[in-house]
């Protein structure tokens, strides 16, 4: 009996990250525009999630529309034409229709012919799960430049007089390209660590009627400053460094005081004191799979991070999930 042999993609040696975007709305919402309407006040905000303002979409604004834009933006920034991207990954769990997928269309409005296009929902640890997953598709050979896109309109979902929601999240999108990294000693992108706890998923949730998103605080708290700080500590060791090698940590932007916890954990396990940390959410709010690419554009932009850091990047959210990654700016 004849065996029949394959043929495999060449492989590469490994991936890395080439360009960053990001878009946000216009419209800023402060604390004190939130405070009548959600039985709340600024103190009280800042106290309890360090959040100051947000940017929230009109209505006329769509999550492909945010998506268009950072990954637009992304492409350029990596000194690419979209002609060159075959492969788009969007990580978002906003988008109100299932059919047709946000992937599709934001390549489509791009300029990207016929590309692998597809949606994948990990909530808050989507944009980690989307660069794992474009760093594995390239190394296999099976895709050669990818841009993963964050972007979410939570504001569709948000109960306005619901105070445990509507004073967190936020909308937008944030970007990379990833591709091919030359040899061994140019990847960028280190394993990915990822996981889930199922078992606490009614956590956070969509519920009916009204379509609205809910969360148990107390209990997403408790989880996400226990469990996620030994998740980063693991990402860091499978890319063969130690913490004191992390020049910024940017964690999903959930909440400043669990961005804080995991921060302090980092450094107790021999992080430096000069380490940065993003803290995004102060002016940007929780904005679920965008936060931790909003959070890298931003503190690139602001010359806070440089060419050839080392990034940690830790995701973490709704299902519940997790997902992190040690990375390479370009």
């Amino acid at each position: 009996m004849s065996v029949t042999s394959l043929r495999l993609a060449p492989a590469a040696p490994g991936a890395r990250i080439v360009g960053w975007g990001s878009s946000q709305p216009d419209q800023v919402v402060t604390n004190d525009d939130l405070a009548e309407r959600a039985n709340t006040d600024d103190q009280w905000i800042r106290d309890r999630t360090g959040i100051v303002s947000r940017r929230i979409a009109d209505k006329d604004t769509l999550l492909v529309d945010l998506a268009v834009d950072a990954g637009a933006k992304a492409v350029a920034d990596a000194g690419l034409s979209p002609s060159n991207i075959d492969t788009v990954l969007v990580a978002n769990c906003t988008m109100l229709t299932q059919l047709p997928n946000a992937a599709a269309q934001v390549a489509y409005r791009i300029g990207v012919t016929a590309p692998g296009a597809c949606d994948l929902n990990a909530a808050c640890a989507g944009f980690c799960y989307g660069i794992g997953m474009a760093s594995d598709l390239i190394r296999s050979g099976s895709a050669h430049n990818v841009l993963v896109i964050g972007a979410e309109k939570i504001s569709d979902l948000v109960n306005w007089e619901d105070r445990s929601t509507a004073i967190i999240f936020a909308d937008g999108a944030g970007a990379a390209v990833v591709t091919a990294a030359e040899s061994a000693a140019t990847v960028g992108i280190g394993p990915l660590v990822w996981g889930s706890a199922g078992d606490l998923a009614e956590a956070i949730k969509v519920v009916q009627p009204g379509n609205y998103l809910t969360q148990q605080g107390q209990t997403v708290f408790r989880w996400a400053t226990t469990k996620i700080a030994p998740v980063a500590l693991r990402a860091i060791e499978l890319a063969g460094l130690t913490p004191a090698d992390i020049d910024v940590f940017v964690p999903h932007q959930a909440n400043l005081r669990i961005v804080d916890a995991i921060a302090t954990r980092l450094c107790e396990a021999g992080a430096r004191p000069d380490m940065r940390v993003a803290r995004d959410v102060v002016h940007s709010g929780n904005t679920s799979a965008a936060s931790i690419p909003l959070a890298v554009d931003h503190m690139r932009s602001a010359g806070e991070i440089s060419r050839g850091d080392v990034l940690l990047l830790v995701g973490y959210g709704a299902g519940l999930g997790y997902a992190g990654q040690v990375v390479l700016c370009p």
